[in-house]
Parts: C-alpha cells; sequence; structure tokens
C-alpha cells in the first residue's frame, strides 16, 4: 500500500505504518485550545520492520540513488552504480510488485488487534476524568484507527493521528493538524553552538569592560509612565474646543448661518440643490431629522447610490447651522477607506459651495484637511479610534454618523462595542448608523431596537437593466461538455465523487444532493449530464474559455469582464486564449489582465475603449468588484469565487483560499455591467448555488489575527480583552482571542495578567502590526534606524514589487539583484528602496521603477509613511530629530545587526532550516513543513548558510507558505529571540517551548546568558526610558554583541 506523504516527513514511503486513519472532518476542523495537560500516554510495541526500513540518507542500502557525488539510480541490491559507489542493495525491491505486496501482507500481519470494549471503557474514564486528552502510541491498522475515531465521535471527544499515525490523540478539546511534541524527526531540534576560543576571549572582554565602566545604578531604572500622552500624528478632532465663551458661540453661529446662505442664493448651489434634490435620500429629508432630534440612536439602510453617504451628514450640518447651533455642532462621519473619506468631503463641499477644509473637511493618516471653522470631518474609523484613546467620552461631539457599518470592518464593529457602553455616559450624543439594507435589523438590535428608517430607492437613469444567465443557461448555450474528473474509473457517480472529496464545502455539497434530472428536466440532456459531472471545488478554465467565445460569436460589441480569483487563473486563461484559434486573433480581440500586483501603466489601457471592430476582454480579481470600474463593460463572467482571508485559529494559521462569494459581492459583480447599454450577467455556477450564498461577508472580526486589537482594547483600558470582545456583535472565537494574547505576552507587550508594558504602551502609538511595530523600535535603538523604517512601511502597506504581464523571470531576477547574497526579502526591499531614493535625486524615478519592476506609487506612500513612523519616534522618546539622522544608522549596512533586529521584531515567528539531500526543508512548531513563497528570493535557494529565518507571514494557499522571510544565526536567535530557558536535561538552553534546544559547552552557555542578561536589562531601562542612550551607556554590549555576530558564518 503506498501512504499518502505527511507533510512534516521526507520522502520515503518506508518510514511509514501503511495505514493511517482518514479522520471525520466534523472533528479535526473543530475549534481548539492551546495543548492541555495532564496527559495518559499509553506505550506501544514497537514494529519489527527494521530489516527493511529506509532511513532517509543520500546513501541509504537499496534506495534509489547511490552516496556518490553523482547519485546514479538503481534499485534493489546494487543500487545506483553509476553515483558514486551506490547503494549496496539490502533486501528491498519496492519496484517489484511481488516483493512489494509481501512485505505489505508480513507488515499487516504484525498489526495489533484492537479490543473495542477495552478502548471504549478507556475512553469513557479520560471523559469523566481530569484528563484533558490521551495519547496512544500502539500499532492499530487503519481500519482499527478508524474505530477509534468512530468511538471517540460518539463520546463526544476529539481524534487525530499524528507522525503517520504512530501518535493518536483522544482528547476533550478539538485537535490541530500538528503537534511538534507528538512529531519524532521534526519536533524539535538540538543545536550545538560551536564558538571559537578567540571570538569567546573577544566577547568576553568587550563585556567585561562594559560591566566594569558602566555608569550609574541600574536599581534606579525609570519607573513606567502611568499617564498615557496624547497620541502622536492624530490632531485632536473636537473643534468646538477652540470657542469658548458664549458670546463667541453665538457670534459664530451667526456667521456660519449667514454664509450658508449667501452660499445657498448662488447660482451654482441652487443648480446642484436641484439634483440633490433627486436623489432618494432627500424624500426622507424631514423624517430623518426628526429622528435624529428624538432619538439618541438611528439606523438608516439604503442601496448603493441613494444618497445616503453625501446627503445625510450635510442634513444634519445645515440644520444645525441654519437653527443658530453651529458652533456647538461638531459632525463626525467615519468611512472604511481613505479615498472614501477625501471624495466624500470633496463632494460636500463642491455642493455646498465651498472649498475642502472650511466647514466640511476629512482627516486621514498622513493627511488632513480641516480648519477651526470645520463643523462635518470625515476620517477613517482608525483615526477615530485613535482619537477615543485621548478622549473616551469624546467630549464636544455631537453627532457621530459610522457608514458602511454592513461591511463590517473589524475597526467597525470594535468602534460599536465602545459606541454601545459609551451612549449611556454622552445621553447628548446622536449616533447614526448606515447601512446597506439586508442587515439593518442587526444593528438595530444591537443598540436596544434603535428606531430604523429605510431609503428606497427610485430609479435615477445611472445604468441599465442587467440579464442573468446561471450555470444551467450558460451550459445550455454554450453546449459546453463538462468532464468528471471521475468519469473514468467511477462511471460518473455523484454520491462516490462526495464521499471521496472530504473537503468540498457546503455550497457545493448542497448542490450534489439535488436530484438533477428532476431539477433539471427542462434542460437538455447534455446540460443535465454536465451539471451531474459539475464540481464547485475548481474553477473549470475551459468553461470560462468557451463562455468568452460564445459571447465574441454570438453577442453584440460591448467589453468583457471575467472575475477570477487570482493571478494564477489569470495567467492560466491567458495561456488557454493564446493557444484558441478564434480569440488568439490579436487583431480581433484585446486581452487584459488586472491584477493588484500589477504595474499601474498596464492597467491603463484596461480603462480606455479599445479600437473600432476590437472587442476588449478583461481578466480580474475581485479588485474590479467595487475599488475600479470600466465604463464599457457589457458583459460579465462570474466564477462566483474569491481569495478571501480566513484565520484558523485551531493551527494558528492565515489561510487564503478560494471561497464563495457572498450575495452581496455577486450584486456588485452584476452591476460592473450595464453601463453603457442593456448588460449580461454570466454566473458559471447554479441559481441554487447562489440563492444559498451568504448575505454578507463574514466580519472581519471573525477571520483575521487579533493581536492589534488586542492592544488597542488594553490603550483604552477598557478591562478583559476576552470580557470586552465577548460584548461584539458577532464575538470572534475565544481561542483566537487567546493566541492574539499569547503573541502579545510573547513579544513582550503585555504582562503575565494582560497588563500593558512600557513596550506594549509604545506599540499602542504605532499605527502598525504588534511584531513590525517591536521591530522599528528595536531598529531605532540599534541604529538601524533607516532599513527598519523602510521594511515597516512596506509590510504596512504593501510590496512595491509588482507582477508585470509575461516578465515574471526578469521580475524575479530583479528582485533577486537587489537582494544580494543576503537570503533576505526584507533586504530586497531596503535596497530597491535606497536605489528609488538615489534615482529620485536624480529625476530618473520613473525610469529606475520600469526598470526594476517596482510600483513608484507605492515607494512614494512608503516614503511618506517612513516620514511619519520619524514624527511617531520622536514624539515617544526613541529619535531626537535635532541629532540628525546618522546617530540612528550606524549600523545600518551591517548586514548581522539589521537581520537581529528583523529576529527581535518578528519572533516568534521562527523556520528552522534542515538540510535535506542537496536541498532544505524547512518546518515550524504550529504547522510542521511548510514552503518559501514563490515570489521570495529564497524560493530558488537550495542550501542556505544560517540554520534559521524569520518569516513576517504564515499563509496557506495551496501549501503553507512563509512569506517576506530573512535567514538568520544562531546568535541572532540567541541575543534577539525569546526567553532563554534551561533545558529539562540541564545540558543546554531552549526557547518556543521547548520547540528549539542549543546546546554549547559550558563556558560558551555561560557566555550567552551573561551577555543576553545585559542586553535585556539595556533594552528594558530603554524602553521604560527612552532618553536613556544605548549607543554611549551600553556601548561596550552592544559591541560585544556585534561582535558575537560577525562571528558566525559556518553553514548548518
Amino acid at each position: 500500500m503506498i501512504l499518502s506523504k505527511s507533510l512534516h516527513e521526507p520522502i520515503n514511503q518506508l518510514n511509514s505504518p501503511p495505514h493511517f486513519p482518514q479522520c471525520d472532518p466534523s472533528i479535526t476542523m473543530c475549534i481548539n485550545r492551546p495543548f492541555p495537560a495532564p496527559t495518559l500516554i499509553f506505550p506501544f510495541s514497537p514494529l519489527q520492520i527494521s530489516s527493511f526500513a529506509m532511513s532517509y540518507r543520500p546513501n541509504y542500502q537499496g534506495g534509489r540513488r547511490g552516496g556518490g557525488p553523482n547519485s546514479g539510480r538503481g534499485g534493489g541490491r546494487r543500487g545506483g552504480g553509476g553515483g558514486g559507489r551506490g547503494g549496496r542493495g539490502g533486501e528491498q525491491r519496492w519496484w517489484d510488485p511481488v516483493w512489494r505486496a509481501e512485505r505489505l501482507r508480513q507488515k499487516a500481519a504484525e498489526m495489533e488487534v484492537l479490543d473495542e470494549a477495552e478502548w471504549w471503557d478507556k475512553m469513557n474514564q479520560m471523559k469523566k476524568g481530569q484528563e484533558q486528552e490521551m495519547i496512544i502510541k500502539r500499532n492499530f491498522s487503519r481500519s482499527d484507527q478508524q474505530v477509534l475515531s468512530d468511538m471517540a465521535y460518539e463520546l463526544g471527544l476529539y481524534f487525530h493521528a499524528y507522525n503517520k499515525g504512530k501518535a493518536l490523540v483522544v482528547s476533550k478539546v478539538p485537535l490541530p493538524n500538528y503537534r511538534a511534541d507528538l512529531d519524532e524527526h521534526h519536533g524539535s531540534t538540538q543545536k550545538q553552538i560551536q564558538m571559537s576560543t578567540e571570538t569567546e576571549r573577544r566577547v568576553g572582554n568587550l563585556l567585561d569592560v562594559s560591566r566594569d565602566t558602566k555608569s550609574g545604578d541600574d536599581s534606579g531604572v525609570a519607573s513606567s509612565r502611568g499617564a498615557t500622552k496624547p497620541l502622536p500624528g492624530v490632531k485632536r478632532i473636537d473643534s468646538v474646543s477652540t470657542i469658548e465663551t458664549d458670546s463667541s458661540k453665538e457670534k459664530f453661529s451667526a456667521e456660519l448661518k449667514k454664509k450658508q446662505e449667501n452660499l445657498k442664493a448662488s447660482n451654482s448651489v441652487k443648480a446642484v440643490l436641484s439634483f440633490r434634490e433627486k436623489l432618494p435620500a432627500f424624500k426622507v429629508k424631514a423624517e430623518f431629522l426628526k429622528a435624529v432630534d428624538q432619538n439618541q440612536v438611528l439606523v438608516v439602510s439604503g442601496e448603493t447610490g441613494c444618497g445616503k453617504t453625501t446627503q445625510l451628514p450635510q442634513f444634519i450640518l445645515e440644520e444645525e447651522i441654519s437653527s443658530l447651533r453651529g458652533a456647538n455642532c461638531n459632525i463626525i462621519c467615519t468611512q472604511p477607506r481613505r479615498i472614501s473619506a477625501i471624495s466624500v468631503a470633496a463632494r460636500i463641499s463642491s455642493e455646498r459651495g465651498e472649498n475642502v477644509g472650511e466647514t466640511v473637511g476629512y482627516q486621514i493618516r498622513l493627511e488632513s484637511k480641516r480648519s477651526a471653522q470645520t463643523r462635518l470631518l470625515f476620517c477613517t474609523t482608525g483615526v477615530l479610534l485613535r482619537q477615543l484613546v485621548q478622549d473616551p467620552y469624546l467630549n464636544g461631539v455631537s453627532h457621530l454618523l459610522v457608514d458602511e457599518i454592513h461591511e463590517r470592518g473589524m475597526n467597525e464593529d470594535f468602534l460599536l462595542i465602545i459606541l454601545r457602553d459609551l451612549l449611556p455616559r454622552r445621553p447628548d450624543l446622536r449616533l447614526i448608523l448606515m447601512s446597506a439594507t439586508i442587515n439593518a435589523d442587526l444593528f438595530s438590535k444591537y443598540f436596544g431596537n434603535a428606531p430604523t428608517i429605510h431609503i428606497p430607492v427610485y430609479s435615477v437613469g445611472l445604468t441599465f437593466p442587467v440579464a442573468e444567465l446561471f450555470l444551467e443557461d450558460v451550459l445550455q448555450k454554450t453546449r459546453y461538455n463538462i468532464k468528471s474528473e471521475f468519469d473514468n474509473y467511477q462511471g460518473n457517480s455523484r454520491r462516490r465523487r462526495k464521499e471521496l472529496d472530504f473537503k468540498k464545502d457546503n455550497l457545493t455539497a448542497l448542490f450534489e444532493d439535488v436530484d438533477i434530472d428532476s431539477e433539471y428536466k427542462n434542460y437538455s440532456a447534455s446540460t443535465r449530464h454536465s451539471l451531474e459531472a459539475w464540481s464547485g471545488s475548481q474553477i473549470d478554465l475551459g468553461l470560462v474559455e468557451a463562455t468568452i467565445e460564445h459571447i465574441c460569436r454570438h453577442e453584440a460589441d460591448g467589453a468583457i469582464l471575467v472575475f477570477l480569483t487570482g493571478w494564477d487563473d489569470i495567467s492560466k486563461l491567458l495561456d488557454k486564449i493564446k493557444v484558441n484559434s478564434f480569440l488568439g486573433d490579436l487583431s480581433k480581440f484585446l486581452v487584459l489582465p488586472l491584477h493588484g500586483s500589477m504595474p499601474t501603466i498596464n492597467q491603463r489601457e484596461i480603462f480606455d475603449r479599445p479600437p473600432p471592430n476590437k472587442r476588449k476582454i478583461v481578466l480580474a480579481t475581485n479588485i474590479a468588484e467595487s475599488s475600479i470600474t470600466i465604463e464599457d463593460v457589457v458583459y460579465v463572467i462570474d466564477c462566483g469565487k474569491a481569495k478571501e482571508t480566513s484565520y484558523d485559529a485551531l493551527n494558528k494559521l492565515a489561510c487564503l483560499l478560494p471561497s464563495w462569494i457572498s450575495k452581496a459581492s455577486a450584486h456588485q459583480r452584476r452591476g460592473r455591467a450595464g453601463r453603457v447599454q442593456l448588460g449580461v450577467c454570466y454566473r458559471l455556477y447554479p441559481k441554487l448555488i447562489h440563492d444559498a450564498m451568504l448575505e454578507y461577508q463574514l466580519p472581519e472580526i471573525l477571520r483575521t489575527p487579533l493581536q492589534e486589537l488586542c492592544l488597542h482594547i488594553k490603550s483604552l483600558q477598557l478591562g478583559s480583552v476576552g470580557s470586552f470582545l465577548a460584548k461584539a456583535l458577532q464575538p470572534p472565537d475565544p481561542l483566537s482571542v487567546e493566541n492574539a494574547i499569547e503573541l502579545l505576552k510573547t513579544i513582550g507587550a503585555l504582562g503575565d495578567t494582560e497588563e500593558l508594558t512600557p513596550l506594549g504602551r509604545h506599540l499602542c502609538t504605532l499605527p502598525l502590526d504588534p511584531n513590525i511595530g517591536k521591530m522599528l523600535l528595536m531598529g531605532a535603538i540599534f541604529q538601524c534606524l533607516n532599513p527598519a523604517l523602510t521594511i515597516a512601511a512596506a509590510l504596512a502597506h504593501r510590496d512595491p514589487f509588482v507582477l508585470p504581464i509575461n516578465r515574471k523571470e526578469e521580475a524575479d531576477a530583479a528582485k533577486r539583484s537587489f537582494a544580494g547574497d543576503s537570503c533576505s526579502d526584507h533586504i530586497a526591499l531596503v535596497k530597491a528602496f535606497e536605489g528609488y531614493k538615489d534615482a529620485k535625486r536624480n529625476g530618473r524615478e520613473r525610469a529606475f521603477c520600469w526598470e526594476n519592476f517596482l510600483s513608484p506609487v507605492t515607494l512614494q506612500m512608503m516614503e511618506d509613511m517612513r516620514n511619519q513612523f520619524i514624527d511617531l519616534l520622536s514624539d515617544i522618546g526613541f529619535v531626537d530629530k535635532s541629532r540628525g539622522a546618522s546617530a540612528y544608522n550606524q549600523y545600518s549596512h551591517d548586514l548581522e545587526m539589521v537581520c537581529a533586529v528583523l529576529c527581535a521584531g518578528l519572533y516568534p515567528n521562527v523556520v528552522q532550516c534542515k538540510r535535506s539531500g542537496k536541498r532544505t526543508a524547512f518546518y515550524t512548531k504550529e504547522v510542521g513543513k511548510v514552503d518559501i513563497h514563490p515570489a521570495s528570493v529564497n524560493a530558488g535557494v537550495h542550501l542556505f548558510p544560517l540554520p534559521y529565518m524569520v518569516y513576517s507571514e504564515k499563509v496557506k494557499t495551496t501549501s503553507i507558505f512563509v512569506r517576506d522571510s530573512t535567514n538568520i544565526s544562531d546568535y541572532a536567535l540567541l541575543l534577539f529571540g525569546g526567553n532563554l530557558i534551561p533545558s529539562k536535561t540541564g545540558e543546554g538552553i531552549e526557547m518556543l517551548g521547548g520547540y528549539l534546544h542549543f546546546s554549547a559547552s559550558k563556558s560558551v552557555l555561560d557566555l550567552i546568558r551573561k551577555l543576553r542578561g545585559e542586553l535585556d536589562k539595556l533594552l528594558n531601562r530603554k524602553v521604560e526610558e527612552p532618553g536613556f542612550d544605548i549607543s554611549v551607556e551600553g556601548k561596550g554590549v552592544v559591541s560585544a554583541v556585534v561582535e558575537l555576530l560577525h562571528s558566525q558564518n559556518v553553514r548548518y
């Protein structure tokens, strides 16, 4: 029997027992808590198969490759004769089916017999007892393991097989897919630290000099600063505070009223008013203003285009000013996106006949247009949340409008919890929630059945009707024949296909329960046959191609917009179109990809109309749903899926996998057609699936890691993180909260009782993921500021490297050239930005970006963000601008120090690099074996100079990948990683919960502990007392650190 290969084992079939259970997905996919204790362990009987087991070595006996440098191929007794000395045989003939069958029969005979009654009693006892789990190490067959799984399910317990079935776990709580403690090969590593006598002497001397010359008393470390200073970079948004006396308020109110009346009398404003009055929102103006006056909370619903965003805030502003309450009026309207805050403020200012920044303004990160006269301010939700740190009661704010709440962004859900708690303390505050129609009642109930107003949509003549065709109709029109992947050997049995596909999603499974012949009796036999064969598990690009060809052959002129899941689908469909005898005619068809990673210059022709007699075909991701508008689109082809980020709390893993879109997204996609004439939307999925889709995408708070949000909660002094988030509209999984708190404790942002540490308080002031924020602080402390600023800006915004059409190899080569031999994506970012700055000084930044496949827009944004970060670091005392940039960049060109700073920030995101033949295999504590992301400069590296990597993100797509990785040394990890804990054997040190073990001579371990202790003292003092100059008073310690980092040049 050939076994499926484990993610965390080398490719070696014979290391595996022949049986591995397929656990019930309903068990293994449930949510789990961190590994529990205590544990019952039942020892297993060792397998007697050593006589024919293969160890994974290049020169194993009887293997496929010999042990010599040329590794020739061979088998059986002889081995690889062409490769060095070859394997010596060893009675293994796995290529021989007769021999193989006999060996498998022998192994099956060695399996133990399961006593079902015995194990039922053991599981039942565990369930009633104190133990959380039971680990079974017995040699049971695959079928017996399935029996154990079924028993656990019946008892309400969880079951999972680890280490290729060698460890079976029954638990009271759900179990992750991988456990390092049960992986006998890669669950942990014992690394021997080798330090030369000369290095040991030099580091020891530097450390001794530092201790001897140390000035001041370490016991006098400054205490934590309890008071929270105003957040840097965020101006206060309570403009009312600028007007203090009653008489000045009355005067100002009168001035505002007079100005408004004069503007209304102008011809330009009168013309705009006639347009405004045609908007659906204008029809409910009186009802709306009355409801605002009489209720503290109001929920307003209305479809896109009804005018709620531009008109409702304006109604309140006009009413307050005309009633001589303008001076006391301070309206804030939040928007989920920066561009929305800017554009809506500009639109309302224009309608009022003013310039932006007068009575209507905006404030976003890095940019603000407002004045003392501003009475209506548009801002992002993040800006308001940061304001709440300074002003928890929003003093002076009279009206707060939260727009687009149906999108359920994390910041919006967070804000709603705060506001619900705040309203009883601010009875004068008016809260208006603006939502799409469908889920307005959800928000009304959350705020105690608050009244609702619905704005009915009247035809405004902005778009044309769009017809819809679903999969059954598309198949009938195109006569495309879907072939089942099971046709060859399963007789197209849908039931059998369902049994085999354990990971099928609910919507696809729902469709497979349908009686095709009955439900689709009015369709042709070939259509029914294709529906029978159709599977929603993956996109049929052949069907997409056939639909495009059908439109081009039989339908009127007009651009086609195709929604796909990502670049992989886009590139594959591009290849299919190129070889299509009809669609590949470049004189008739202009085929353009649209992806967020493409250069802007490649996107321009997407918006332009093509020449006469040439049809434009755009292959896009969901970026085309709402972020952009292509005016001449007539036909939309919707595959029904998009890559959506989710968070697997059980396995601590972000996932970016194709999943079914929501009805709201499907509605948006359809709306892309029909802007210039009657449109058609081709849905490449059945109507039944469309009708069963979720109304909206899952709230962000349920599908992303929560560490940044948890830090916000602590900064606002809102009590226990778990208790606070339990009050959310839809509370996140408690395990997600636990994971976030655990990470914040690991990096030192929270103490044991969830209190903010001094480091945590500093991280709260930085609008960054906590890991990236810590890296930035460490860069300032260790005089690597410029690289840290660049890396932080890129990771917080987006990768500046773009994806050109048909030039991927050249783009990859350009990125690798920036990285040099550093084995670091982060260094590639630093060098690319430095090159951009040099080119910009010479006025050739655009040419530089074009030659090196970089986005000038992204690089400019990174430059702006770097400047903001410097201001923030200055505000909290980590940078003194008067000292100049050179004072903070002594080690900016020191690769080892920059990598150490990266390690300090990105820990615990650590990967073990293990040599596997001529290549390297990569392992993490949480999920076992991982791969380097294909876009990384490290993807093509076979052997690495150093034994570890740190990475920015781990994500599951087609495999589990680590993104943005940097190769680091033992010493970087020992000095800048987690706490050093004495090993259980007492012969070394460990970190990461025992996953990483280090051993060395006693003198070397003592030196590392001593240096790490001094370094931690300096860092703690610096964090608590930012004015402390570590480069002066800690010069000896820093020199010792640099000396040690530079000494390691041995390959693993």
